[in-house]
């Protein structure tokens, strides 16, 4: 598998318990017995009623993959799914399932719905976010099994890099125990979280709440030159390769994104969030060219760089109000202080679970810093360029 993920849950966000309960066992072979869509709960966020955000996540994911599994015990229904897998990478699963015909089809599409409206609650995006399940087959060495007829598996990705098996289901809803580092002979279908949309939709949230506490723009750091004049200094990457690492083969390829901190001009600590949707494989050089940091925001000629991975459990509003919280009350004594700490220690011990998607950081970037730059952690390295950005 060439698909790269750093991993679960550094920044998943605290989120109430979910009303979703997945049936486990054997279950009926019939469509109208499809498992209920899952609804979701929000409460207060205590520490004795604080549920982990990628539990909720995988528990969504997990109860949609048994409920396509059982509808895919109709004939035309399975083929459909069959031909839409085998004709893109990804495939938008609620999209696929309204297109359904009166069968399985046509009734699993209010339980997708129903999971789609629960992942963009937990993960704190806007109800309009659209869907965001994605369909796929885990691996192409079982396409030519999948169009022999082979009868699928249905399977939600891996959250746990750590984990011995991955639980898929069959027609009938039974469990399957399959071993998570050796792909499997019968086709599996994985059921996971649309990455490319859920950060796009995140970051959006991020900027809105870091904007509204006074520590962001709205708008995207490399996007406005107006504020500087005749243009500003940006710190653009030439190169960027993320090390390499082995994991399960339910899992997709990464989704990552950075948080620039520093102090603003007016002495207040400021975030600004970069996506960085091309990094998505390990062990490969990118030469993406991207404005990293747009130093007309800054008081000082020095920033840091967090470097996370959407892991699909990520809840963003949770995550800009943790931050917020701890970055105000770091304040400006006159001299740079790093923050990559602060932005860590954000982070509650009972939100980190055994796979954190944080990838790397960087201390103590400065506007002149040329050449290659490796990560504290070591499994990112830079190339980085000082680049005038002049205005329109």
């Amino acid at each position: 598998m060439t698909g790269h993920r750093y991993g679960t849950a550094v920044v998943c966000a605290a989120l109430s318990a979910l009303g979703l309960v997945v049936a486990q066992g054997t279950a009926s072979a019939s469509a109208d017995r499809l498992p209920a869509p899952p609804e979701t709960t929000v409460t207060t966020t205590t520490a004795d009623a604080t549920t982990d955000a990628a539990t909720d996540v995988a528990a969504i994911a997990d109860g949609a993959a048994r409920s396509l599994a059982v509808s895919l015990s109709g004939t035309a229904w399975r083929a459909r799914v069959r031909d839409a897998a085998l004709a893109s990478d990804e495939v938008d699963l609620a999209a696929l399932a309204r297109k359904a015909a009166p069968t399985a089809g046509e009734r699993v599409a209010p339980v997708i719905v129903g999971a789609d409206r629960a992942l963009a609650k937990t993960k704190g995006l806007a109800p309009d976010t659209g869907s965001l399940l994605r369909l796929r087959l885990a691996d192409d060495s079982m396409r030519q099994a999948l169009r022999a007829g082979a009868e699928p598996l249905v399977a939600a990705a891996e959250g746990d890099d750590d984990a011995a098996t991955v639980t898929a289901y069959d027609s009938a809803g039974r469990p399957h125990a399959l071993d998570a580092r050796r792909v499997p002979e019968r086709p599996v279908y994985v059921v996971d979280v649309d990455a490319d949309r859920a950060v796009a939709a995140g970051l959006s949230v991020l900027r809105e709440e870091l904007a509204r506490r006074g520590l962001s723009s709205a708008v995207e750091p490399a996007a406005s030159a107006s504020a500087a004049g005749d243009g500003f200094w940006t710190s653009r990457i030439t190169s960027i390769r993320l090390s390499d690492d082995h994991e399960p083969w339910a899992k997709g390829d990464a989704e990552i994104y950075s948080l620039v901190t520093g102090f603003g001009r007016d002495g207040t600590v400021r975030v600004d969030p970069v996506d960085m949707p091309y990094l998505d494989t390990d062990g490969r050089t990118y030469h993406p060219n991207q404005a990293l940091v747009n130093w007309s925001f800054y008081k000082y000629d020095l920033a840091d760089v967090v470097m996370m991975e959407e892991d699909g459990s990520t809840d963003y509003r949770s995550l800009a109000k943790a931050v917020a919280d701890a970055l105000l009350a770091v304040t400006d004594l006159g001299a740079y202080v790093p923050l990559v700490n602060a932005v860590l220690d954000a982070v509650p011990d009972d939100w980190w679970t055994d796979d954190p998607d944080y990838v790397d950081s960087w201390y103590t970037l400065a506007r002149g810093t040329t050449g290659q730059v490796a990560g504290a952690r070591g499994n990112g390295t830079m190339t980085l360029e000082p680049y005038w950005v002049p205005a329109f």
